[in-house]
């Protein structure tokens, strides 16, 4: 009898495994229980894969050899667990593509950074003339450019909850920006299980792999120093020199040193870097450091970090109207993201936030919104924890439940040399399919006023 791969989720992440599981000659059945976007379900009747929508059906579920699951699904959902209570495997997108590629993957995660750091180095391997492909969470499916590609390099944005479901996967290369508490719903509320998430992007590595990391990160250099780590390690920081492979500040110039013993280091000025702002330091230096490693030439580094252009909804600028201007952090979905958006602000800010909340603590954000924050305009549901933490620091708190709303509340707020900044520290599923839907409503609202 065949293998029987069923893929639970039909997003881009299970459709790409579908098509690829189909190509590889096995018996393939795609199950969701909601509804199917139509250009998913177009994909499946052309790959004349079988599908179900609206349900999960047990019994063409759990006669699957294995099985693929999307990583918005959670492992306490009531399939999943049946699923283990018949010991039938249960793996993500990445573990089943990686099993049918022989390409270079550099693999990189973190709380905050993996989206901007993951564009940053494909669009230095791409001005390389890389063969390479983008993917993971981010762009096309992994699994689908492994069925349809040939590409010689992969840039792989991983989130925590698609290395959960990896277990033979290796990275080549392995970047690891900070990890800081988010989706600890996920984790039991427990920080050092979220930690050994994070951690599973080094398993099955070797000395001839790579892990590029954070050396400023406590819980990173704990972690690596309590942990056998098999990797090469190549260290980033930004308050320490550093003497061996990796890359630092002297002052104001980023300093990139690989292979120190046969060549000299790449030196800049943060001031040519295209992304401003102490965490784009951070990006900047880690994913340099993996260009490197593949032997990506200092110059096209240099150029590449001059010339990049960030992703939407990440500090994006949007207009500026009567010398207010208004930024876009829609994908500002947890505290620490927020915390590196009002860190990089220079100017007076009206807060607009909230969302469906993640189980945040507001008191990493006092001192910062104690500074930088005049007004604050609320965009959700359920505003009271907002209130209740900031009530006592921000005199002016609204709330508004659309962005409308909230974009004509913050500009009567504002006055010129402010600056309006979206930057939610919550998801959006109380208001909003998600964080993109609410930044481009937040972007029509000020094109609006």
């Amino acid at each position: 009898m065949g293998k029987r791969v069923v893929i639970l989720g039909s997003g881009e992440s299970g459709v790409g495994s579908a098509i690829l599981a189909k190509q590889k000659g096995f018996e393939v059945f795609v199950s969701d229980k909601g509804i199917i976007k139509d250009k998913y379900k177009q994909q499946l009747i052309e790959e004349n894969i079988l599908f179900e929508e609206g349900t999960h059906s047990e019994e063409k579920i759990m006669n699957a050899t294995e099985v693929i699951k999307s990583p918005g699904i959670p492992d306490k959902s009531e399939m999943v667990q049946n699923l283990k209570a018949k010991f039938i495997p249960i793996i993500s997108e990445i573990e089943f593509a990686g099993r049918y590629t022989n390409a270079k993957k550099i693999c990189i995660t973190g709380s905050n950074g993996k989206t901007t750091t993951t564009l940053l180095t494909y669009h230095i391997l791409k001005k390389a003339g890389y063969n390479v492909g983008l993917g993971g969470n981010i762009g096309k499916s992994f699994a689908l450019q492994v069925a349809k590609e040939n590409f010689d390099y992969y840039v792989l944005e991983l989130s925590s909850f698609q290395l959960d479901g990896m277990y033979d996967f290796v990275a080549d290369i392995a970047v690891l920006l900070n990890i800081t508490p988010d989706h600890l719903d996920r984790y039991d509320y427990k920080f050092e299980n979220y930690t050994a998430s994070k951690f599973r992007i080094t398993q099955n590595q070797g000395k001839e792999n790579y892990l590029v990391y954070c050396a400023d990160d406590d819980t990173i250099t704990k972690f690596i120093q309590q942990h056998k780590i098999n990797s090469t390690l190549v260290p980033f920081s930004i308050k320490k020199p550093i003497d061996s492979d990796g890359s630092f500040l002297n002052e104001n110039k980023l300093i990139l040193n690989y292979k120190s013993n046969q060549t000299t280091p790449l030196i800049m000025t943060i001031e040519q870097l295209a992304l401003q702002g102490k965490h784009n330091v951070y990006n900047s230096m880690a994913a340099s450091l993996a260009a490197r490693i593949v032997d990506v030439r200092k110059e096209i580094i240099r150029e590449s970090l001059q010339d990049f252009q960030n992703i939407e909804h990440r500090l994006e600028f949007v207009a500026s109207i009567n010398g207010i201007e208004f930024i876009n952090d829609s994908k500002a979905t947890n505290i620490n993201s927020t915390w590196y958006a009002l860190e990089s602000m220079q100017k007076p800010v009206v807060w607009i936030c909230g969302g469906q909340d993640k189980g945040n603590d507001y008191n990493e954000l006092m001192d910062l919104v104690r500074h930088h924050v005049k007004a604050i305009i609320c965009l959700g549901k359920d505003n009271k924890k907002i209130v209740a933490a900031f009530k006592d620091i921000v005199e002016v708190i609204v709330e508004t439940d659309n962005a409308a709303d909230a974009v004509a509340a913050s500009y009567k707020m504002a006055k010129k040399g402010d600056v309006v900044l979206l930057s939610p520290a919550c998801a959006s599923f109380d208001l909003f399919q998600n964080y993109e839907e609410r930044g481009m409503r937040f972007k029509a609202a000020v094109r609006a006023l």
